[in-house]
């Protein structure tokens, strides 16, 4: 593209990785327009280190930044530390109401406003020691309620969840996981995967409880948390960690279409063609095996920012790729490409423990998704194999000797 192709200013709404990659894209591709950035946190920051390296002390916030003070002022991106109360769109440049009163005109806007915790119809969510952990500020307020005399419970056994609680045993706390799941994440990496993941919780001196609270009470300083069987916990802070929910009110104020996240194109394009959106907030529209997914993990919400870009220089937006997340536990460095919940088989290769893979191969024979321990290595090839959509055979999936390196590269 030319310096001069694209709209004559950019307005992206929201920090986090997606907002943050379609900026850093957008001048990666050469345009030269006005670019904002807009985020009542100011700089852009990275989360998955929240419930890890963050909360446990050893990263502090500079080093979460996606990208030092001086990146923006080089790239010519301003930065604007507010939040966006109005979105007004319009035929020739879309008009944002801030924080502050003032009004700031845009010919795009690109909507990256991410997800918030999802809370619980319950009795008690608004007492002090009640956290979610979403931004820099809740791993703060959780880090200052550990330690060895805490008492921990985590409502949900998912990737925060256990995450956290991996964080909190080390800073000594005593934790207890409270999830409904006889097997937490086992849709996410299928059953043996999941088996070996929630033992380490058992094996570092983690409780879990399976059921759901009903409710949170205080007595003083402590916490109670009910549980629908009759049980009682207690705690002296409690987690709540059951999800995300797309933050959508700015889409929907401006009568953006909106079903469960904002709609959008493989390009980002919302129903208005001046406003575009990206990350945990949007929801691809449209036919095909990916319509009304979210892209709730970091990776997804990087290439979602990415490919609004794109969309935004009418540029072909870059191809999908793989869905790939990661989770960091006791230790144990767990790494998933693909799907592993799609009609087909298991293969495993290794025992559980540093190597152990999971594989899905789909009934057509390709490989449809992997879940591993470990071995990063091994599941970018896996990934490329997955991308590739050639049939796989399962005899040396299972082998830890075949090279997947290998037969990504080989030709069909």
């Amino acid at each position: 593209m030319s310096e001069a192709a694209g709209p004559a200013s950019v307005a992206v709404v929201g920090g986090g990785i997606a907002g943050f990659s379609a900026v850093r894209e957008l001048r990666r591709r050469g345009y030269a327009g006005t670019l904002q950035l807009v985020d009542p946190d100011g700089l852009p920051y990275d989360r998955p280190p929240l419930s890890k390296a963050f909360l446990a002390g050893s990263l502090d916030r500079e080093r979460l930044q996606l990208a030092p003070a001086r990146w923006y002022a080089d790239n010519g991106v301003e930065l604007l530390a507010e939040s966006v109360c109005k979105l007004n769109p319009g035929s020739a440049e879309s008009v944002l109401t801030l924080s502050s009163g003032q009004e700031q005109a845009a010919d795009v806007v690109l909507l990256a406003t991410g997800a918030r915790a999802r809370r619980l119809p319950l009795p008690g969510m608004d007492l002090p020691g009640v956290l979610t952990l979403r931004t820099a500020g809740d791993a703060g307020q959780l880090r200052a309620l550990m330690g060895p005399e805490a008492r921990l419970v985590i409502l949900g056994a998912g990737l925060i969840g256990a995450e956290t609680a991996a964080t909190a045993r080390g800073l000594g706390a005593e934790v207890t996981l409270v999830d409904p799941a006889e097997l937490p994440f086992e849709r996410a990496v299928g059953p043996e995967m999941a088996g070996y993941l929630h033992g380490l919780h058992a094996a570092h001196g983690t409780g879990y409880v399976r059921g759901r609270a009903v409710g949170i009470a205080a007595d003083g300083r402590a916490l109670s948390v009910d549980l629908e069987d009759g049980r009682r916990l207690t705690a002296t802070a409690v987690l709540v960690a059951v999800g995300g929910e797309p933050v959508t009110a700015l889409a929907e104020d401006a009568g953006l279409e909106v079903d469960g996240g904002i709609l959008v194109d493989r390009a980002g394009r919302t129903s208005h063609p001046r406003v575009f959106a990206a990350g945990d907030s949007a929801r691809l529209r449209g036919g095909g095996s990916l319509s009304g997914r979210h892209f709730e993990h970091w990776d997804a919400a990087r290439r979602t920012g990415e490919a609004a870009a794109a969309g935004i220089l009418a540029d072909a937006p870059p191809a999908p790729g793989a869905d790939w997340f990661w989770s960091d536990r006791y230790g144990v460095h767990l790494e998933v490409a693909g799907s592993l919940s799609v009609p087909g088989r298991t293969i495993l290769r290794g025992a559980p423990g540093p190597g152990f893979m999971t594989f899905r191969v789909a009934d057509d024979g390709t490989l449809a998704g992997v879940a591993a321990v470990d071995a990063g290595t091994s599941v970018r090839a896996a990934r490329r194999l997955i991308e590739s959509g050639r049939a796989v055979d399962p005899a040396a999936l299972a082998d830890a000797g075949a090279d997947l390196r290998r037969m990504a590269r080989a030709r069909p």
